[in-house]
């Protein structure tokens, strides 16, 4: 019997990842903060495992219905024991079906869900589009993907066929995946008419999250869908846009960029949701979760990439200064900085990699 927040389950053959949770804690926080605002919660776990998630957006999240849907048919002993208190409840329905029948299903019967977790494992190409099909305008949609070598560059080819997009491969590549897959359900969106907002992105043990929010007009512009340009002489990063393509180069050295994408380059996380998160994470007392989220908060606004100290020390050839050190010294610069959730040993800045180079020296040299 494992326990997880105020569920306690079985797993058996199921596959359950306990460095997961915090995924799935972010998931109810979101699921209990969207029931509060609108006062109805029905939930569709695409992909269920064990239940685990089903049974706490049922128990924390104060579901009204949950629909769990598990592939594996042999699994059935398993959730129908761990659900079993909704389904006598009259707020659970167990089924084992392909995932995308289910979506065309709740679209055929316009029976829309305020919130579809689809937690696959490998690339989340086969749902990208159709996943939407279940999700009601203002619902939300929970994705996963576990294809780090896609969307980290090492197979652009690969990139082209899941995100309809050209990967490359440099330091902030794991910014880069959580992006190429907002990108592609906003891409996917616009094709039917609709949009995305993010609600918050997560990286976390080599997995994408993303819950986006589906929005009655189109959100994808110029602006917030285009490329990521990296120097592979200098290590600087530079947003560049659709018009630029074809005549763009390093700001510092003129060199031809590395280019990735397209991808979202808006903020990765809702500043206002955020802030409906931390205020329930400290009530529920998830001191874990607030931290992170606290984290979400100040790199919020920070340009689409980031620069890990090992590059700053390498092109550099400096020692590296201890982390809130480098962070406060750009920050007297009059530049933004911040740690990222995505990697501990990387910071989050307006400032480019030479003045982050500078900032660093100095303080090592004083």
């Amino acid at each position: 019997m494992y326990t997880e927040g105020s569920a306690k389950f079985v797993v058996g053959n199921a596959f359950y990842r306990p460095t997961s949770q915090i995924a799935r804690d972010l998931g109810v926080i979101a699921a209990a903060i969207y029931r509060s605002d609108t006062g109805h919660l029905r939930v569709l776990d695409a992909m269920a495992g064990c239940g685990v998630r089903s049974l706490r957006y049922w128990q924390e999240s104060q579901a009204d219905w949950v629909w769990l849907n598990e592939g594996n048919p042999d699994l059935s002993p398993i959730v129908q024991q761990n659900l079993r208190d909704a389904i006598a409840s009259g707020c659970c329905q167990i089924t084992h079906l392909d995932a995308n029948q289910i979506f065309f299903d709740c679209y055929n019967r316009s029976d829309y869900y305020d919130l579809v977790d689809v937690d696959g494992f490998g690339s989340p190409a086969p749902y990208l589009g159709t996943s939407l099909w279940a999700v009601k305008i203002g619902g939300l949609l929970y994705l996963t993907s576990t294809d780090g070598r896609t969307a980290t560059g090492h197979s652009p080819s690969s990139s082209l066929s899941v995100y309809g997009a050209y990967a490359r491969n440099h330091p902030a590549a794991h910014e880069q995946g959580l992006r190429l897959l907002i990108g592609a359900v906003q891409q996917q969106a616009a094709a039917k008419g609709l949009g995305i907002e993010p609600v918050f992105s997560l990286f976390l043990n080599a997995t994408y999250r993303v819950m986006l929010r589906l929005i009655k007009n189109p959100s994808i512009t110029a602006q917030n869908y285009g490329f990521i340009g990296y120097c592979q002489h200098c290590g600087s990063y530079q947003v560049v846009s659709w018009r630029q393509l074809g005549r763009v180069v390093c700001a510092h050295d003129k060199r031809p960029l590395t280019l990735s994408g397209p991808m979202w380059l808006g903020a990765l996380h809702s500043r206002q949701q955020l802030k409906l998160f931390v205020s329930l994470a400290q009530h529920w007392k998830w001191f874990k979760c607030l931290e992170l989220l606290q984290l979400m908060e100040a790199e919020v606004d920070l340009p689409p990439y980031f620069y890990t100290f090992g590059e700053i020390g390498r092109r550099g050839k400096i020692d590296i200064p201890k982390r809130d050190r480098l962070i406060q010294g750009l920050q007297e610069q009059g530049y933004r900085a911040s740690l990222t959730h995505i990697d501990a040993q990387a910071i989050k800045t307006n400032a480019d990699l030479p003045s982050c180079i500078a900032v660093a020296r100095h303080i090592m040299s004083g």
